[in-house]
């Protein structure tokens, strides 16, 4: 016998259908479109979408004190770290019923492509079922500055018992706009002069070093001097690299030819993630991949490097590989360490470098948050994740975008995070000074560590109430060590030039520790992991204390003296280097020889 259901009782089955897959409450909210963004057109109903749900962890609060333990060279525990990923996500793995329970949700509204992986469930839907799931309104964004584009919402919302479960989904709420921490690559051969590019190639000293900076600049400034590591040691060093930038073969073989004789014949391997290239002929920049390798190379060699070439700036060109359109714009923090996190450990570099960033207030917490649990993932496999802290001195766009206008110095991300080791930028020698662009400061995300609490503390008794209202003094300070950062020649496209910035810091610093590394290896020790416990502790002895210079910012221009931004102008904003730790050069630049004895006695 046929039934029949008159259309508004089957219309209401449908809304009942919906909504019991349907979001509730708000989970993440934009007040409005990004700065530097805007609306491009709206995508097709059909069109695919493929998002990322961080699942509710397992025993954060066990995992972060595990990761400390092994990480604080007194503990018993000290160098024990994961030796696998599986192993180390056992304390990180959500509950059965938080699983079943996403899922349950997914497939209720009609996803079928669905992949369980550890704390994460990714799928595949379309851009229809997603807003309906998600109660979100999916479209298409446009960058005002880069040929960029996004598959955005503003806001999304997951039902009371989804949520309980769920960290994020992304990508919706973060649209991102990284960049390299450095100044415009400055290619003008003939400004370099040639004498004193000479002199510095082959210093002994570092009377040469104050006009360009070069590996034998580098070695004799840090007492580096003829240390001669181990290939087959076990060291391993790497850097990130996003934006299309590759490090070009030809480039570096200019370098080792001319600057880094020693490192000839050395080369670097690749890794890719999302769809990540290699490509050598690329039109666009290379200049903070080459920085990168080049001086990775001129520090640590004949350490092996990897650059980790990540994906994800929107659109892409569907193939076997990636036949989703829209994955490419998943954001590249991600995909790299999810990427990273999975490598065996004969494949995973101890130290990994990377030098992009941005205003922490601009990432949604969420996200944040999420990022900085992955950096403590990479320090619970021993790895030491060392970061630029950026090139904006004490801000550049001074106000918060809460809605309340207030002006602020704005801390940079993922500098801020405190499993990373955050590197600022000196300049010149005898003395060395800090940088007047060296970013510094306190988070507004995460409190302030114990293990660097009495040096920040004592910074801060110094200087009073200057700047009271301006930061946020109980936050996680930042930098934690620095590095020389100006005038740094590289080969770029067959060219030579010069660069600034704490894109180059980060690299230099990097490679010492590869070095350190080496050596406690070879000494049958484990590698150094996250490093700031030791660094604020016994490895602080072997730290040049800056107590000269001093950043400036928050004078309503953009970073390096740029174009007017229309932010607030705070007269006379400055962190100023001083004995101790301070928000610019943090606890001091590298001195090799000291290091090395103090990371082999432990």
């Amino acid at each position: 016998m046929l039934s029949f259901v008159s259309r508004g009782a089957l219309s209401l089955a449908v809304v009942s259908l919906l909504t019991s897959a349907a979001a509730g409450e708000v989970f993440e909210k934009l007040r409005a479109v990004p700065e530097g963004w805007k609306f491009s057109h709206h995508p097709s109903g059909n069109e695919q979408i493929r998002l990322q749900i961080a699942l509710q962890q397992g025993d954060v609060a066990g995992f972060e004190k595990a990761v400390l333990d092994m990480s604080t060279p007194d503990h018993p525990d000290y160098g024990k770290h994961f030796p696998t990923h599986d192993e180390m996500k056992r304390m990180l793995l959500p509950s059965d019923s938080a699983v079943n329970s996403v899922r349950k949700w997914l497939e209720s509204a009609g996803v079928t492509d669905i992949n369980e992986d550890a704390d994460w469930i990714k799928f595949r839907t379309t851009v229809n079922t997603a807003n309906t799931l998600l109660d979100a309104d999916f479209q298409w964004y446009e960058s005002d500055e880069k040929d960029l584009q996004r598959l955005r919402t503003l806001a999304y919302s997951l039902p009371e018992s989804v949520a309980a479960h769920v960290n994020m989904i992304q990508p919706t709420t973060r649209f991102g706009q990284i960049h390299a921490n450095r100044a415009t690559l400055r290619m003008k051969p003939k400004q370099i002069d040639e004498g004193s590019l000479a002199a510095a190639t082959a210093a002994s000293n570092t009377s040469h070093c104050d006009s360009v900076i070069t590996p034998a600049c580098l070695k004799s400034l840090y007492k580096i001097g003829d240390y001669q590591a181990d290939p087959k040691s076990g060291s391993k060093v790497g850097f990130a690299s996003y934006l299309e930038e590759y490090a070009r073969y030809q480039d570096f073989e200019l370098f080792q030819k001319n600057l880094a004789p020693y490192a000839k014949g050395q080369n670097f391997s690749v890794v890719q993630f999302n769809g990540g290239l290699n490509d050598q002929n690329a039109a666009g920049d290379s200049g903070e991949a080459n920085l990168d390798a080049q001086y990775i190379l001129g520090v640590s060699s004949p350490v092996p490097i990897t650059e980790f070439s990540t994906a994800g700036r929107g659109p892409l060109i569907p193939d076997v590989d990636q036949p989703d359109p829209s994955s490419g714009s998943n954001e590249p923090y991600l995909e790299f360490l999810q990427g990273v996190l999975k490598l065996d450990q004969d494949e995973l570099p101890q130290v990994i470098s990377t030098s992009y960033g941005e205003d922490e207030q601009t990432i949604p917490e969420k996200y944040a948050r999420t990022v900085c649990n992955l950096y403590a993932q990479l320090g619970s496999r021993g790895v030491s994740v060392i970061f630029s802290s950026g090139d904006s001195g004490v801000g550049s766009a001074c106000v918060t975008n809460d809605g309340k206008n207030r002006t602020h110095f704005p801390p940079q991300f993922p500098a801020s995070c405190p499993w990373v080791t955050s590197v600022g930028a000196t300049y010149k020698t005898s003395p060395e000074r800090a940088a007047y662009f060296s970013s510094g400061g306190f988070s507004d995300l995460w409190p302030r560590p114990d293990w660097q609490h009495d040096a920040v503390a004592s910074y801060l008794t110094s200087i009073g109430d200057k700047f009271e209202g301006l930061y946020n003094g109980s936050g996680r300070a930042f930098p934690d060590v620095s590095a020389q950062g100006e005038s740094y020649a590289i080969y770029d496209k067959g060219a030579l030039g010069e660069v600034d910035g704490t894109s180059a810091s980060a690299p230099t610093f990097a490679g010492v520790i590869a070095l350190l590394n080496d050596a406690r290896l070879r000494d049958n020790k484990k590698t150094l992991g996250f490093l700031n416990p030791w660094l604020y502790g016994e490895g602080s002895q072997g730290l040049n204390d800056i107590t000269v210079g001093g950043s400036t910012g928050c004078d309503g221009r953009a970073r390096f003296g740029g174009k007017p931004n229309g932010s607030p102008v705070v007269p006379f904003a400055s962190w100023n280097a001083s004995h101790g730790w301070d928000p610019v050069t943090g606890l001091g630049t590298p001195n090799f020889e000291a290091l090395l004895k103090l990371a082999k006695a432990k």
